[in-house]
This record gives structure tokens, C-alpha cells and sequence, in this order.
């Protein structure tokens, strides 16, 4: 499934786009097909998720800011873990107390990134996708905010937020492949975005935003 390559038209309506999203997301998503645009190639298509795989949620959020729409990510703390000093969502693993892997999603960008829960319209799951190095499969969910949250990084975990524009995640200059490193040396060649000045998204992340790239691409023609 080729990835759109031209930005299209959303009026800085928080409304308008959660409605005309809500539309799209009632015919089936664009899935695995979408996601393995953007998926390292020592990745097959068929993963078999192990029966012990940590479940986790991530949050995908659009906000409207400056005149557009913009995407919130962190970078993560440099600790020496799986997935140490990466660009990705917010977000975490389920905790047993929580209800639902949206809850979980909320949950997780509150602590995060000060993401406050009442600020954000839920419009509803992507694609679940496992993450083999960190042995987790994460449930994504795309939210709408009304304006721009006060981020604020949660230092323990948080090295930096990264605000992105929406613009950037259509732009084709922004995709190429990289010599990329998994974890303690083992490096790999895969694509990935690059953001701003140089913020390199890549593996799980960037093969959830190439299915919402498709699914944004999409929505004009499901207007209210």
C-alpha cells in the first residue's frame, strides 16, 4: 500500500476532523498493509505474538496549533533499555487496575507528558501492532484536542517532547532508510521518518504512523 505523498485540506476544526475521522473509522482500517510501508525489513509480515507479551497502549494525538495540526512525541530517557533514547508516542504498559487500553493510553500521556485526560476526544483504536525487541504488543489510540496541551516532560522517563507538524508526516523527503540501533550494538537497516531538525522515528512508531497517514489521507472525503 503506497504511503500519500500530498497533504490534505483539514480546516482547523477540532470538531469537523473528529467527526469526519469517526466516519473513516467505521469501514475497516488500513492495517498491516499500511503499517509494513514503514517496517524494517528483518521484520516478516506474519509476527507471532508470544502468549506472555506485554500489553501496552500508546496514544496518537492531533492538536491544532500555529495555523495547523500538529503530532506530540517524547524522546526517551537514555537508561540502557530496550528502546533507550527513541522517538516515539506516549504511553506504557496496562496496569491490571486499568479498564480498557484507552484508559491505559490516557493514563500513560498524563504521566508522561501532562497530557491532561479531560483535554482529549477519544476517536477511537488503530491497528494493534507487536514490538518484538521489548516483547510488547501495543494497542494504539487516536485522540483529537481542541488546542494545544501544557506539555510538561516527566524527567524520569521523558528526555525531551517533540512537537511535529502534520504536514511533515506527508512529505516524502522525510522518508528514508537508516542504519538504525536496536539495542547495545545490534544495529539494522530500516525506514523511518525524519521530524524537524533531525528527530528520527523509526521501527513500531513509524509503522504506526504510516496506517494514520493513509487514514488522515482518507478522511476529506468523509466530511460532516
Amino acid at each position: 500500500m503506497p504511503l500519500p505523498e500530498t497533504v490534505p485540506h483539514l480546516p482547523l476544526n477540532p470538531d469537523w476532523v473528529a467527526s469526519a475521522l469517526r466516519r473513516r473509522m467505521q469501514r475497516p482500517l488500513p492495517g498491516l498493509d499500511a503499517q509494513m510501508e514503514m517496517s524494517p525489513p528483518i521484520r516478516g509480515r506474519e509476527v507471532e505474538v508470544p502468549p506472555d507479551a506485554r500489553l501496552s497502549a500508546v496514544l496518537m494525538l492531533l492538536y491544532p496549533h500555529r495555523g495547523a495540526w500538529y503530532l506530540p512525541f517524547m524522546r526517551r530517557t537514555v537508561d540502557g533499555r530496550v528502546h533507550s533514547g527513541q522517538v516515539c508516542f506516549p504511553g506504557g504498559r496496562r496496569d491490571p487496575g486499568d479498564p480498557d487500553y484507552t484508559f491505559t493510553a490516557l493514563r500513560e500521556a498524563e504521566e508522561e507528558m501532562h497530557i491532561l485526560p479531560a483535554q482529549v476526544e477519544i476517536i477511537g483504536p488503530l491497528t494493534e501492532l507487536y514490538i518484538p525487541p521489548s516483547r510488547s504488543l501495543v494497542y494504539p489510540r487516536l485522540g483529537v484536542a481542541t488546542a494545544r496541551p501544557d506539555f510538561i516532560a516527566e524527567p524520569g522517563e521523558v528526555a525531551e517532547i517533540i512537537e511535529v507538524p502534520l504536514a511533515e508526516l506527508f512529505d516524502p523527503a522525510r522518508r528514508a532508510v537508516h542504519r538504525v540501533d536496536v539495542h547495545q550494538g545490534w544495529e539494522i537497516e530500516a525506514p523511518g521518518y525524519t521530524f524537524g531538525a533531525g528527530d528520527l522515528v523509526w521501527g513500531g512508531t513509524a509503522m504506526m504512523l504510516a496506517e494514520l497517514s493513509v487514514l488522515i489521507q482518507e478522511i476529506p472525503a468523509f466530511q460532516p
